[in-house]
């Protein structure tokens, strides 16, 4: 799995996320550059529980999906007994 990475205005976001949450809810203030250490650390260390999470998720909804579709084309069939009966 390639390295996970953010961009530049995302990765801000979270950082100020992070120092909100540090302040609020710690009432601990962070700076800039440890939130983000510590961001860089999570995405490292757990990135990739939540990254398979959302692949399991998203081939959940797709094989409902194509179950639904498999089901949808099923209802499309035609009887061939009553059609070969009336020809």
């Amino acid at each position: 799995m390639k390295k996970i990475e953010f961009s530049k205005d995302a990765k801000a976001a979270m950082v100020s996320r992070i120092r909100r949450y540090f302040e609020t809810e710690l009432d601990q203030p962070i700076g800039a550059l440890p939130a983000e250490f510590l961001l860089d650390f999570f995405a490292e260390e757990i990135g990739a529980h939540y990254y398979n999470q959302g692949l399991r998720d998203a081939h959940a909804a797709l094989s409902k999906k194509m179950e639904d579709l498999a089901e949808d084309i099923y209802l499309l069939e035609r009887d061939e007994k009553n059609r070969a009966a009336s020809a």
